[in-house]
């Protein structure tokens, strides 16, 4: 199986601008609020800039999901890298919905779990997805991950905070 992320990089932010702005109602329903910033160039070279700097101080994990012909077609990452005892991260990812449905984002999420235990040698990772979002538990039951909690008003999605259903996989499962 060929590689489907990499670490995101600069020059993905055009590519990523194109994304965001044709998605954008696909993706509303399953993300925060986005000012109309986020959706230019100028916010996503920023955005890339920042993550970036936070991949250089070991919390994040940012990447971009590629899709068979290597073309940026979304992102996944680990947040919130908690290194000491807890040895731990949380995943989250989004997919241009023209590519949905060929197996990306379950290569992507397997891939990023695969980096986070062999090359970061994390122990847990854990994932949350709001109740409705069917499609994405699926992604991550069939990458190993098991509901182990639900969260009342876990986090802001789409201006309201809502519930999420929360998955976590370990090393050693």
């Amino acid at each position: 199986m060929t590689t489907c992320t990499r670490l995101i990089a600069a020059s993905d932010a055009p590519a990523l601008t194109r994304l965001v702005q044709a998605n954008r109602a696909f993706l509303e329903p399953w993300e925060p609020d986005r000012g109309e910033s986020y959706f230019t160039e100028i916010e996503q070279r920023r955005l890339i800039d920042a993550v970036l700097v936070a991949h250089a101080a070991g919390s994040t994990e940012p990447r971009v999901i590629l899709d068979e012909s290597g073309r940026v077609v979304g992102r996944i990452n680990l947040n919130n890298i908690v290194r000491g005892p807890f040895q731990s991260a949380s995943v989250g990812y989004w997919l241009d919905e023209a590519s949905g449905g060929r197996g990306l984002m379950g290569r992507a999420v397997a891939e990023i779990v695969d980096f986070a235990f062999s090359e970061l040698g994390l122990h847990r990772l854990e994932a949350g997805t709001i109740p409705q979002n069917h499609r994405s538990q699926a992604v991550l039951q069939r990458a190993g991950f098991v509901r182990f909690g639900y969260a009342p008003k876990y986090l802001q999605i789409a201006g309201a905070y809502t519930d999420h259903i929360l998955f976590q996989r370990l090393a050693d499962d």
